[in-house]
């Protein structure tokens, strides 16, 4: 057997393990939630089925990341990943990502100490050593990474809003992540790639219980966590894909901005169409993409199954831009960027055509 074949079939057991511990430990929260687990109305939220469901799924992740360190420690033991800066932060942050979470899922905590908390992990970033790579100036490159924290943890705790949505378009910037790492540096077994198999095999064990009609949702302590997760490997394998092939950073912008198609476009139409009514985006609503594409006779399982061809479409597409960039092929860069803006003119036309119906 070769040592190729052993790293595969190692990354494969990392992510069987990731499904199988996620869908067991989901079956295990609902059966909980059937008795202990649900206290009044904390551990439930009404979504657009109106129906209460428990809002445990993100337990599962979080598990799974634990675990995953553990299992890589013990099966690497040679590498003490605690010594890695990067992951610390990366471990600290989804913690308290996690635990923040968690906290509002069970007592609505004020908006305030959420966006501190999110403040904090984009600080425990930079202090670890990743960081936006875009002007070479700690302060700049430092800001830009807690404002691109703060973004994408709330971006895909709005875009949590219908059956599978968040936990699909996660899944694939989190593949789009991987394969990223592969071109740059090369197929390899790392605490990087465990993590990300791991999780990928949990979100996959966790959508099999969220596709509609789900069983139940991933919730703040979900999407938070997921959030800060999809960040920092959205900041290390997208935005700073270019730089750590010794190219133009702007270029894994570019790259990012594809990745993140659906959670970036979903946000932006939310956040334009609130302004534009004199409302806070920050408020929730049923005026998503997702709900304006029911409101235009798509079926909650439909508007799943057009997720997943945005997401897998940008999957495609921002690998294949990183292949570009890696063999000094920059000039066609800009022009995929196209896909973004159709996807948002579709989704946003489609805002306006079909309006919230009286009754939702």
């Amino acid at each position: 057997m070769t040592l190729l074949t052993i790293k595969i079939l190692s990354l494969i057991g990392f992510g069987l393990g990731g499904v199988l511990m996620a869908y067991v430990s989901n079956i295990l929260l609902l059966n909980f939630s059937k008795s202990l687990g649900i206290r009044n109305k904390n551990d439930v939220i009404v979504r657009w089925s109106r129906e209460s469901k428990p809002s445990l799924g993100g337990v599962s992740l979080f598990i799974v990341f634990v675990f995953a360190a553990i299992a890589f420690s013990i099966v690497y033991g040679e590498t003490n990943i605690f010594q890695n800066h990067k992951y610390v932060g990366l471990f600290l942050a989804s913690s308290i990502a996690f635990v923040m979470g968690l906290a509002d899922d069970a007592y609505n905590t004020k908006p305030l100490i959420k966006l501190g908390v999110q403040v904090l992990c984009g600080v425990l970033f930079v202090i670890s050593g990743t960081y936006v790579m875009l002007f070479e100036n700690i302060y700049i490159d430092g800001a830009l990474t807690v404002l691109w924290v703060i973004i994408i943890m709330n971006s895909l705790n709005m875009l949590d809003n219908m059956d599978g949505i968040t936990g699909t378009t996660s899944f694939f910037i989190l593949v789009s992540c991987l394969l990223s790492s592969w071109i740059i540096l090369g197929f390899n077994i790392n605490i990087w790639s465990v993590s990300l198999v791991s999780i990928l095999g949990a979100l996959l064990g966790f959508l099999s219980l969220n596709i509609h009609p789900s069983k139940l949702f991933m919730g703040d302590a979900g999407s938070q966590f997921i959030g800060v997760f999809v960040a920092f490997f959205g900041l290390e394998f997208l935005i700073n894909s270019a730089t750590h092939l010794e190219q133009h950073s702007w270029l894994g912008l570019c790259v990012a901005i594809i990745a993140f198609t659906p959670a970036a476009v979903d946000t932006l139409t939310v956040v334009i169409n609130r302004l534009k009514r004199g409302q806070s985006p920050m408020v929730g609503g049923k005026d998503h993409t997702t709900h304006h594409l029911v409101y235009a006779g798509l079926s909650d399982r439909k508007v799943w199954y057009v997720f997943v061809g945005i997401g897998a479409g940008a999957m495609l597409i921002s690998l294949y831009m990183v292949s570009l960039i890696k063999v000094n092929v920059v000039g066609p860069i800009l022009f995929f960027l196209a896909y973004f803006v159709i996807v948002f003119v579709i989704l946003y036309r489609n805002t306006i055509k079909y309006k919230q119906p009286q009754g939702k």
